[in-house]
């Protein structure tokens, strides 16, 4: 079940995301995709980089093919014997650099909480220092393309939870065409929470895509879910599409693309790469990709 339009999955050539063809109209009971305005966004999703500095140079480096780069969150290390305040400001660093490139959105993780608000509950207070160099972070809601992304802020307990429940009713209000949620925890019962035991993912999460049903949920998270037998970095809940890259070690971060306009999203890493079709309902095992 999805907004783009159905097709018949094509032997897909990797290393290319496939174009988009034409197809049947969409399965669900929402408007086809030809009723929305165009999007021809290509976006590079990656997450819990943990301060791996050699990861954030990775981007700079890449960060102007895309139209969109995406950081789901973790972008500190709470582990890491650089104190918090000086990870900030070399973030920071990265982020304006990353930001002359391409557009970049970014929200916050459980490693990135910094402060505490009225309520008791840690916060990302830094968040609003990355706003001020003009990159949306959690609470934002924009238009790209005739595509509305919001993004959330990471919760620590039921007063900033409610605040995403608001968040979410509010934008939902504001909904033209297709939305993007940047959300750093995946949702429960699902591969893309999975840890190889058990999954780990929001619960909270998992009910209001079933309420609102955005197009895609770009998240991060559970490092391991991508590479443990029953998980993975995709899944579909009813038509939302549902991303997590995962996380590995080296110069390049585990990574997800997306191509709005040819529907089609790969994923890349060390365990191998992967591609799946986004106007079509999604199927196991995913189809295997060649690096391009």
């Amino acid at each position: 079940m999805s907004i783009f339009r159905n097709s018949a999955a094509p032997q897909l050539t990797p290393g290319e995301l496939p174009s988009k063809r034409a197809g049947s109209n969409c399965l669900t009971g929402r408007q086809p995709l030809a009723h929305y305005p165009a999007a021809t966004m290509k976006c590079l999703l990656v997450s819990y980089l943990h301060y791996t500095l050699k990861q954030f140079d990775w981007l700079q480096a890449v960060a102007e093919r895309f139209d969109l780069l995406v950081l789901a969150g973790d972008h500190l290390d709470i582990s890491s014997a650089v104190p918090v305040d000086a990870q900030i400001v070399v973030v920071l660093k990265y982020l304006r650099r990353l930001a002359e490139r391409t557009r970049v959105i970014v929200c916050s993780g459980n490693h990135d909480l910094n402060a505490r608000s009225a309520d008791g509950e840690r916060v990302a207070a830094w968040m609003a220092r990355v706003r001020d160099i003009g990159v949306p972070v959690d609470g934002d809601f924009l238009e790209l393309d005739g595509v509305g992304v919001t993004v959330c802020p990471w919760w620590d307990g039921p007063a900033s939870c409610a605040e995403v429940g608001v968040q979410l009713a509010r934008d939902a209000a504001r909904r033209a065409g297709r939305w993007i949620w940047v959300y750093h925890a995946p949702p429960d019962e699902s591969p893309v929470s999975w840890a190889g035991q058990r999954h780990f993912g929001d619960g909270e999460l998992l009910r209001w895509i079933r309420i609102y049903q955005p197009d895609v949920v770009l998240t991060g998270h559970i490092h391991q879910s991508p590479f443990r037998a029953g998980g993975s970095w995709v899944d579909q809940i009813g038509s939302t599409w549902v991303f997590n890259a995962g996380r590995q070690i080296g110069p390049c971060p585990a990574h997800v693309t997306i191509d709005l306009a040819a529907a089609a999203a790969a994923w890349f890493s060390l365990a191998g790469n992967e591609v799946v079709r986004l106007d079509a309902p999604l199927t196991r095992p995913v189809a295997r990709a060649t690096p391009p």
